[in-house]
């Protein structure tokens, strides 16, 4: 590309006709005049809409200009890949300085620090003298991602077709590696091209993966029954009367889909029980179960240093309805984003050491312990029971793999309350023997009239169709019969 630009001292010392410049570049002579006009001592001026151009027009356009008017080699920042990474990667302004996403985050070390030296000039602007003090440039650095184009094309091809399938609103996956934080893969849907970012829609070009939450609903289930393995108010092998299928909590009712009478810990998380759940929550104080989500994150920003990225929300028990404690424990009255879900997972992977998710490739920064070791690998246990018969999470099973992970379905809230509008997650660990990848996948308001709403039709499917490609891409070895 190329622009145009003018040294007003030179053009005027010329004699330089302003109306003249105009006809040659056609273009308004009076707009012209202001911007020379304002400009009338420097050196350096870019013509108004001249900019960034085509090459072969503007240096037939500077070869009949005047002298004073120049012409300028320019590179624009092209992507390859613009709309598998858009949200991600993000934009730049026209200088090449970051806008939005990871260009914006790491603007100040990709663009580097000019440098200057002192220089004592004559009244014609010629140096005469050159000083001793002075700046060395200083070049900008190399940064690697953490990202796998990859694995980005193959959830960024399915994800589309996957939400107009079930005629959602939107949709986010992300992938992190457990052990590092590192982010494998982040995509939204929809998406825009970064090469034409004014062509999409707006609301296309925000990352929702890190800027949209939503209340968790039941994938937030294990951590309830963490926090209680951890007070010791429950071992695995404790039972839960879930009949009738219902409880009361204050003016509410908490329901069953049906009556799942006795279950296990286990049981508890493998068929989701809402009863269940609550009945765990009875046996923990709010400070417990608080302490639980806070140290898992929730409330505040990941750490990944995205530019917008929302902390969610979780309130101090203090603040808490009477009915608070027993909804905390199936997902409501909490909020996180997609990013915040997945870390959760691969918190509980890592044998309870929480990292703080990262973009870049080779670091890793653990954050603090969520919870013992042998508490995150019980849970584990319990969540790997979720895809077998029986479980809420059999469309989420992955030929060869075991998993261990929880299906959600939350209503969305509304004014006054909450709508008839869901949001259908899915999220887990693969391959669960030797946990690699915490994933968490969220669907904004899908059709019922589509295939469900519920995050054991809708999202767990999703999760075992693009995971199961992602694993044969990896080549990684299967770890259950098939």
């Amino acid at each position: 590309m190329a622009s145009l630009w003018i040294d007003p001292r030179a053009f005027f010392d010329a004699s330089g006709s302003v109306e003249q410049l105009a006809t040659v570049l056609d273009t308004d002579a009076i707009a012209l005049t202001r911007v020379l006009a304002r400009n009338r001592q420097r050196r350096f001026v870019y013509l108004p809409g001249f900019r960034r151009g085509d090459p072969a027009r503007l240096e037939a356009l500077q070869a009949r200009a005047p002298i004073g008017v120049h012409l300028q080699q320019e590179f624009k920042r092209f992507y390859p890949q613009s709309e598998l990474f858009a949200q991600t990667v993000g934009i730049t302004d026209i200088e090449g300085h970051g806008l939005e996403g990871l260009e914006h985050l790491f603007d100040a070390r990709l663009s580097g620090q000019a440098g200057y030296r002192d220089v004592i000039i004559d009244r014609k602007g010629r140096p005469v003298e050159l000083r001793d003090r002075g700046r060395p440039a200083r070049p900008g650095e190399d940064i690697v991602l953490s990202l796998d184009s990859r694995m980005q094309h193959i959830l960024h091809a399915g994800l589309g077709p996957a939400v107009q399938r079930h005629g959602a609103v939107a949709a986010s996956i992300v992938v992190l590696e457990v052990g590092t934080g590192q982010i494998l893969a982040m995509v939204n849907w929809p998406t825009y091209n970064s090469n034409s970012p004014g062509t999409g829609a707006a609301d296309a070009r925000r990352n929702r993966a890190v800027t949209d939450v939503f209340e968790p609903g039941s994938t937030v289930k294990p951590f309830t029954v963490a926090a209680a393995l951890e007070a010791g108010v429950i071992t695995s092998a404790s039972t839960f009367d879930t009949h009738p299928g219902w409880i009361r909590n204050g003016r509410f009712t908490t329901r069953d889909y049906r009556d799942l009478g006795v279950l296990d810990t286990t049981g508890v998380l493998k068929k989701s029980s809402n009863v269940g759940i609550s009945l765990i929550s009875h046996r923990l104080s709010r400070e417990q179960l608080h302490a639980m989500f806070a140290a898992l994150g929730a409330g505040h920003v990941s750490g990944s240093g995205f530019p917008g990225e929302r902390n969610g929300v979780l309130a101090a028990p203090a603040a808490w309805s009477g009915t608070g404690k027993q909804t905390l424990a199936y997902g409501y009255g909490l909020s996180m984003t997609t990013l915040q879900l997945a870390n959760a997972y691969a918190t509980l992977a890592n044998h309870g050491l929480r990292v703080q998710p990262t973009f870049e490739h080779g670091r890793a920064t653990v954050v603090s312990r969520a919870m013992p070791a042998d508490v995150a690998d019980q849970v584990l246990d319990m969540i790997a029971t979720t895809s077998e018969p029986g479980g809420t999470a059999t469309r989420a099973r992955i030929n060869g793999y075991a998993i261990a992970g929880k299906t959600g379905t939350a209503r969305k809230a509304a004014a006054g309350g909450y709508a008839r509008h869901y949001m259908s997650l899915f999220a887990g660990v693969v391959p669960a023997q030797h946990p690699r990848y915490a994933v968490a996948v969220v669907v904004d308001d899908p059709d019922a009239r589509r295939g469900g709403y519920g995050g054991g039709a809708v999202a767990a499917p999703i999760f075992s169709e693009l995971m199961g490609r992602v694993l044969h891409l990896q080549d990684i070895a299967p770890d259950a019969p098939r």
